[in-house]
């Protein structure tokens, strides 16, 4: 019988004791929780919290408050939830849902709107009422009763600044401009985020150190990190501060093109996020990083833009905006300020400036270095990456720049002596520290696409006949566009030969990319990328052990000696590239501001998204900046409200059930299960998952397909696999026994003739906080095992299942899923999978390519091995790249045949971060 998982909470069976152990080790290893989780529960972390900046409530006056008291003068109490009250400025649930539905989700235009309102207005006539009882008659009025809504009602103003330096007698027009800088009041916006309730979870009150059950360190957010906790060492000199509460914003800018076609329409957005935030909450929640400042671009003629004068206003005017935006909080960086909490407490704020977010020019502008220079350490641009790295401080800038002439700080220093940081004037902050990492246009953008994937293109463009090297370079193409299909993996019908690269389109390519140029490139080169995918993967875990930080070290280590093939082949003189430089600066990094995941560019660009790009294109796009702010704070507005409303428990259930339940009398009970959105539909792969951290199982599809015979024997005939009668037998034989061995006579295992359910899916459910998740950091995968997928061809999927207890693959066995099916047995229901089994080639991954290799298994009569394992045994999808080796592919081959045409596939190991972290082995092992 099924031996039963014994961790609190499982469900999971498994039917050998081997099963159930390697069951253990992947399903309730370490979850790295937050410090206000792991309270009171034994879960084999420990916290160590600042012993000074402890975040203790106040009361109005700035005084203390006893252990457990109630808030200081809390807000007045909202009016009682499900009145109409409760639901102003609109009337009530349905009202709300159809201004949020159609600002929010399908940002519907004016005209859309009032197509909805006539609409509605039809649909009450036709009910026999008055058409004018609706709440709206036009657009304009939804838009009132979006603007009276008063959770987030932070103005935004203008500020205009211009030239006031030396001028020629006849001026240039950009001296004579007005640049207007676009702001709202910082303080004030942090003031109405932090007060929201549905924070109090995702928010680190106070700098802490997070210890796993080998007492070693564990970083993944900014608070968790050693900045946090010496910014308070500093606070704290001054005894006026114990008690106080750090809060240091993240920050983020970069330029944003809207529109080519109409004139290169761009936008320079500042974003703002309390640095409190979890790094997943900072990523997800909508209200987590929120525009603070459109920055003004200036525009000169070609001539202008090259003099000094020009370039030195610039910038100034670039760091006196970026002094402006964050004013408003440069006086409680040393004095508290009186906030409200997310937990309804009133606390004493000390702010600090923290991690800036930017991609390489930025830096450029923000350091005020020369360009192609780092913006962290003062290595020579001809030998960034060389072993003096001698960090860059304000204090050594400010030294040189008064020391030395203006062209020596230039030339051997790398600094700009005609501005000055904006940093200069707030309190402990530095902006060559401040500067975080980032694994978009750094990483993925830059060394990966722009260098290595550019790189290899050259190489074999200059080993190969030209003819032939672009024969090379289709073929890679096919192999690229030739991989199995698996959830989330986007597919390149034409290779590597699109116009625009998108971020999203890098870290694809990144999935399949080595098996695609295996065989065609040395084996050098195939290791710099592998040991490169090795670092970038480990870099964009939620969190970092010292462990981890040490096989970022070995895997870098042996990318730089492996990239030496660019030089030895000729197509590289050198290697001296700002964005490649910066990947000596992620360990320090990551022990400073903790897992990079939390403070990239990705977030900023995805919010270029929705604040820039999605506002530009619902406004008249003339002028349309005020037009776009207006946007920017109705969904905001409506955001919020929303946030507040989910707290109390009034967006529960559909608009129709909510609705219903209150015209019938009843209060929508507190536990009723809100509409998950995130819930996999049949055609969706992937997702987040709701709900908190728990243990990962996989489970059959909801409902069985119709249409296939009921029974074993017709079953097998029906799908070709007429073994499956005998392979159901020996899996209930398997059941019963244990790992026991199997007889050799059939007629020993138990007889079977249970009717039989097919399913065409699983879903696999499981934690991984790196990858797309939801809140609590689940995340479910749909497998398929599909006879007629898309109505094209069979699709099935591979998948690993648990063998043993050994770490990594040697515990593993790779599987592919032949058919879904359950059926009950001596009044138990059995779900179970029919599978052909893959066998490792080794005991040890391939050294080239960092990858395990396996190959189809046959038996003595050249027939796949079958088996029936439970989907219990089964621990989540797995993918296969082909090993295609020196020859081209067919022109007509297509990704549906991956799976049976190739003699040995690599297991992806960077098909996502929860696949390479559970293959992991310690970089020296591979």
């Amino acid at each position: 019988m099924l031996i039963s998982c014994t961790f609190p909470g499982c469900k999971v069976k498994c039917v050998s004791p081997g099963g159930l152990k390697q069951h253990c080790n992947s399903a309730h290893r370490d979850i790295t929780q937050e410090p206000e989780e792991a309270d009171g529960e034994d879960i084999g972390f420990s916290y160590e919290r600042h012993p000074y900046l402890t975040a203790l409530p106040v009361d109005s006056h700035g005084h203390i408050l006893p252990l457990f008291a109630p808030p200081a003068q809390p807000p007045s109490p909202p009016p009682l939830p499900h009145t109409e009250e409760a639901w102003s400025p609109f009337g009530n649930r349905v009202e709300f849902d159809f201004a949020y539905l159609h600002f929010v989700r399908l940002q519907s235009s004016e005209a859309e709107i009032n197509l909805a309102l006539d609409m509605w207005k039809a649909q009450v006539l036709a009910a026999g009422g008055d058409p004018d009882s609706i709440p709206w008659q036009r657009t304009r009025h939804v838009y009132d009763a979006i603007d009276a809504i008063d959770d987030i009602n932070v103005r935004w103003t203008t500020l205009d600044i211009e030239y006031h330096g030396p001028r020629p007698p006849t001026p240039p027009a950009w001296m004579n401009q007005k640049y207007r800088v676009v702001l709202r009041d910082i303080r004030q916006l942090f003031h109405r985020q932090m007060a929201m309730k549905d924070w109090d979870k995702i928010f680190n009150k106070v700098p802490y150190r997070q210890f796993n059950s080998q007492r070693k360190r564990v970083r993944s957010n900014l608070m968790s990190a050693d900045w946090a906790w010496a910014q308070a060492d500093k606070i704290s000199e001054d005894a006026n501060t114990h008690g106080s509460m750090f809060v240091p914003f993240v920050c983020g800018s970069d330029k944003t093109t809207v529109s080519v076609a109409t004139g290169h329409q761009e936008y320079h957005p500042v974003y703002a996020s309390p640095g409190n935030l979890t790094n997943n909450a900072r990523r997800t929640n909508s209200l987590g990083l929120a525009p603070v400042a459109f920055l003004a671009i200036p525009k000169a003629s070609k001539s202008q833009a090259k003099k000094p004068a020009y370039q030195t206003f610039v910038r100034q005017l670039y760091h006196a905006s970026l002094s402006a935006v964050f004013d408003p909080l440069r006086l409680f960086m040393t004095t508290p300020d009186l906030v409200r909490c997310p937990d309804s407490h009133l606390r004493r704020v000390i702010y600090g400036l923290g991690p800036y977010i930017a991609d390489y020019p930025e830096q450029v502008w923000l350091s005020c270095i020369v360009s192609g220079w780092c913006a962290k350490c003062m290595n020579q641009p001809d030998c960034l990456d060389s072993d003096e790295n001698r960090p860059r401080t304000e204090l050594k800038t400010n030294f040189v720049i008064n020391a030395f002439d203006p062209g020596i700080v230039w030339d051997d220093f790398g600094s700009r002596s005609d501005v000055v940081p904006f940093t200069s004037g707030f309190a402990r902050a530095d902006i060559h520290e401040l500067i975080s990492c980032d694994l978009l246009h750094q990483v993925i953008k830059g060394t990966f696409k722009d260098h290595l994937v550019e790189w290899i293109a050259e190489y074999v463009m200059a080993s190969n006949p030209p003819n032939e090297a672009l024969e090379i370079l289709k073929d890679i193409d096919r192999r690229i566009s030739a991989v199995p299909a698996y959830p989330g993996l986007r597919r390149f019908p034409d290779g590597r030969n699109f116009a625009q690269w998108t971020g999203d389109d890098s870290k694809a390519l990144m999935k399949v990319y080595i098996a695609a140029i295996a065989g065609y490139v040395p084996e050098d080169m195939l290791k710099a990328v592998a040991t490169f995918m090795d670092f970038c993967y480990l870099a964009r875990r939620k969190s970092h052990t010292p462990d981890d930080l040490d096989n970022m070290e070995l895997a870098l280590d042996h990318f730089h000696c492996a990239r030496q093939i660019f030089i030895i082949t000729g197509v590289r003189e050198s290697i001296s590239l700002p964005r490649q430089h910066s990947l000596l600066h992620y360990i320090p990094s990551i022990r400073l501001f903790g897992s990079p995941n939390g403070v990239c560019s990705s977030i900023t660009e995805s919010k270029h998204i929705q604040a820039v790009k999605e506002t530009w294109r619902r406004s008249s796009r003339f002028d349309a900046l005020d037009q776009m702010l207006q946007s920017i704070t109705r969904l905001d507005k409506l955001k919020m409200m929303h946030s507040r409303l989910k707290t109390r428990h009034m967006m529960v259930g559909s608009t129709y059930s909510y609705q219903a339940s209150i015209m019938g009398g009843e209060l929508p009970q507190e536990e009723e299960a809100e509409i998950d959105v995130n819930e996999l539909g049949e055609n969706d792969d992937l997702g987040p998952a709701a709900g908190p951290r728990t243990t990962s199982s996989v489970h059959l599809a909801s409902k069985p397909v119709e249409g296939y015979p009921r029974y074993a024997a017709g079953l097998g005939e029906h799908i070709k696999q007429p073994q499956l009668h005998n392979a159901i037998r020996r899996y209930l034989w398997g059941v019963q026994h244990g790992d026991s061995v199997q007889p050799t006579n059939i007629q020993a295992c138990p007889p079977f003739a249970s009717p039989i359910s097919v399913f065409h899916s699983a879903i696999a459910r499981f934690y991984a906080p790196s990858d797309v998740c939801g809140a609590g950091g689940m995340h479910s995968e749909r497998i398929r095992s599909h006879p007629f997928w898309r109505e094209e061809h069979a699709r099935h999927d591979t998948v690993f299942v648990v063998t043993g207890d050994e770490p990594s693959m040697l515990g593993l066995t790779v599987a592919r899923v032949l058919l879904f099916f359950s059926f009950k047995f001596h009044d138990i229901v059995h779900e179970c999978a029919l599978v052909h089994w893959f066998r490792r080639v080794s005991e040890q991954c391939d050294n080239s390519t960092g990858m395990w290799i396996v190959q189809p298994e046959f038996d003595l009569r050249n027939q796949r091995t079958l088996e029936v394992v439970h989907v219990d045994s089964i621990t989540r999808g797995c993918h296969l790249l082909p090993i295609y080796g020196s020859r081209a592919l067919p022109e007509d081959f297509t990704y549906h045949y991956a799976l049976t045409s190739f003699p040995a596939y690599y297991v992806n190991s960077y098909i996502d971060n929860h696949t390479h972290e559970f293959l992991a082995l310690d970089v020296e092992d591979k």
